[in-house]
């Protein structure tokens, strides 16, 4: 797992195609979000940018980089070796999701800074951070199942990543006052809540059910994944 791993990251770097889409574009756009920083918009800011960020950096990556791993028959050559299935996909995506977090911390890191407001609970946040890092993962292990090419995922990633984004920004910008169970209860929603509450530090009781939600959408994504994934390319 760990030599697949490594490996992984040095097709990451030098592939410039995966590598703007996981690394400069990710950046890019939580830079952009800090122009806009202030102690009153810290907490809505670092939700949008979190899970912008690993929509972009885990869920688009994951899935372009799955769907070319079978496509040049690499997939199906570890396959054929003694190393498990769980520990190729691992192998994979554990880059990935590991230079998300990187990214997330250095942009967070900067919000706190130009908006003079740390995030109330840390211990919370990372483990929202890698709750949305595990929803992500399941989602593009889904979605890469009806990706036939890496072009293809271009097109195939778009509506989910689309649903999520429009739910984050719904709940960061309205709140979850009304309609606040479907907010929750939607792709992105009980994520993006959390990140909120973890950074102004506000009532702790929905955290339960905020992280229930966030989770079960990885579960969701990993039992559609066991579904429809494929080792070798599709017709």
């Amino acid at each position: 797992m760990f030599s697949i791993a490594a490996a992984e990251l040095k097709m990451l770097v030098r592939n410039r195609l995966v590598a703007i889409c996981a690394i400069l574009m990710p950046l890019g756009l939580g830079l952009v979000f800090l122009t806009r920083g202030s102690a009153e918009a810290a907490p809505t800011l670092a939700a949008i940018q979190i899970m912008a960020m690993v929509s972009l950096g885990v869920y688009i990556t994951a899935t372009t980089t799955l769907a070319a791993r079978r496509q040049n028959l690499f997939l199906k050559r570890l396959r054929s070796g003694a190393v498990s299935d769980g520990s190729i996909i691992t192998g994979l995506v554990a880059p990935i999701a590991v230079v998300s977090i990187v990214q997330v911390g250095i942009v967070l890191t900067a919000l706190s800074v130009s908006a003079g407001a740390p995030p109330a609970n840390v211990a919370l946040l990372v483990v929202a951070l890698l709750a949305t890092e595990a929803m992500f993962v399941g989602f593009a292990l889904a979605t890469a199942g009806v990706t036939n090419s890496p072009e293809h995922a271009q097109v195939t990633t778009l509506p989910l990543f689309f649903a999520i984004l429009g739910v984050t920004i719904w709940v960061a910008m309205t709140g979850v006052e009304d309609l606040g169970m479907l907010k929750r209860l939607l792709p992105g929603g009980g994520a993006a809540e959390l990140i909120i509450t973890a950074w102004s530090g506000s009532d702790l009781s929905a955290v339960p059910l905020l992280l229930a939600s966030t989770l079960a959408w990885a579960v969701i994504g990993a039992v559609a994944a066991k579904a429809m994934f494929r080792w070798e390319p599709r017709a």
